[in-house]
């Protein structure tokens, strides 16, 4: 027998196995690589989200007021006191707090419709091609992209009683009223918060139904003319079906930004808005800015959020079933 016949055979690798770990490693870095590349982001949103909704909770709990403003983690816990003011509807917290939450769901249902409405109305209208088509887009876009302040100040001096703009024509050029009215204060208030809401606010609804629009093919439109349906018809059938999708998204942001404006009823009316016009926002604002109760305010912004949070769920939950229904 000789040596080479005791020699163990000699194993090769290939070189797809040698290089196989170096691809895996290669894979890991180009999936890990986003993720690490949105973690400093992802850390500034908890960090200007998160962490103020922690506290505002651990804030709810407490007798917050001005005496332990300075040290507020010093102030006595009290339970679910603030909570039981802030639902007892007898009381006049209660009582307070569900009238701003009743006209703060009227106006946010007004608004968003309008909004919607008004939006899908432009974007169908802005289908056809004609001339000045490309600057009339821009121009309806002006009230989305002008800063909030800018635009509601500009909204305060035309609702002035005796100089602006609104009054000077409805009452001295349209004769529509017997005198000069009070856009600010009293019962109109309601109308020109929801004017200033509806002008800022459709032209995002314009700008994500167009968008929406885009990808409905034309040959359903040309088939449907040659089947004899009407415009209104097309709208009805082709037209609302298919931007179903971008609707259910639409309405739900719209409910969100509207529920929770701060912004437009703040610079309209200032820190003390009418009754009329008394969003929860501003309510809340009030009750802990105002009245120095940050405790009670703290927990109306907790019930707030609790109750966007269930609408939420509610809406998506109907929303996931109606389009399996469809789907099937």
């Amino acid at each position: 027998m000789t040596s080479t016949a005791l020699k163990e055979p000699v194993r090769r690798t290939s070189p797809g196995a040698a290089r196989e770990p170096r691809r895996r490693t290669g894979r890991i870095r180009r999936i890990g690589l986003p993720y690490l590349l949105l973690l400093p982001a992802l850390l500034l949103e908890l960090l200007v989200h998160l962490v103020p909704m922690v506290i505002g909770t651990v804030m709810s709990f407490k007798e917050l007021t001005q005496f332990y403003i300075r040290d507020w983690g010093s102030a006595p816990w009290s339970g679910l006191g603030n909570y039981k003011v802030s639902v007892d509807f007898d009381a006049p917290v209660g009582e307070a707090l569900l009238h701003s939450f009743f006209v703060t769901v009227g106006f946010t249902l007004l608004s968003v419709g309008l909004c919607w409405l008004i939006g899908t109305a432009a974007a169908v209208f802005m289908q056809d091609t004609f001339r000045g088509r490309g600057l009339l887009r821009a121009l309806f876009l002006v009230p989305y992209a002008l800063p909030v302040y800018a635009a509601v100040i500009t909204w305060v001096f035309m609702f002035q009683h005796d100089n602006g703009l609104v009054n000077h024509v409805l009452h001295d050029q349209l004769h529509l009223t017997d005198k000069p009215s009070f856009w600010l204060i009293g019962d109109n208030s309601f109308y020109a918060l929801l004017t200033v809401s509806v002008w800022k606010g459709w032209p995002f609804a314009f700008l994500i139904v167009m968008a929406g629009l885009q990808n409905i093919p034309k040959e359903l439109y040309e088939a449907a003319a040659l089947d004899g349906a009407g415009v209104w018809q097309q709208i009805r059938r082709i037209t609302l079906p298919s931007l179903r999708p971008v609707n259910q998204v639409l309405v739900l942001v719209l409910f969100l930004w509207t529920f929770n404006d701060f912004n437009t009823p703040y610079v309209l009316f200032g820190k003390a808005a009418p009754e009329a016009a008394d969003l929860i926002s501003v309510h809340i604002y009030q009750a802990s800015f105002v009245t120095w109760n940050f405790g009670t305010g703290a927990a109306m912004s907790v019930l707030l959020l609790l109750f966007l949070l269930v609408v939420t769920g509610v809406y998506l939950l109907f929303t996931v079933r109606g389009r399996r229904t469809a789907d099937v």
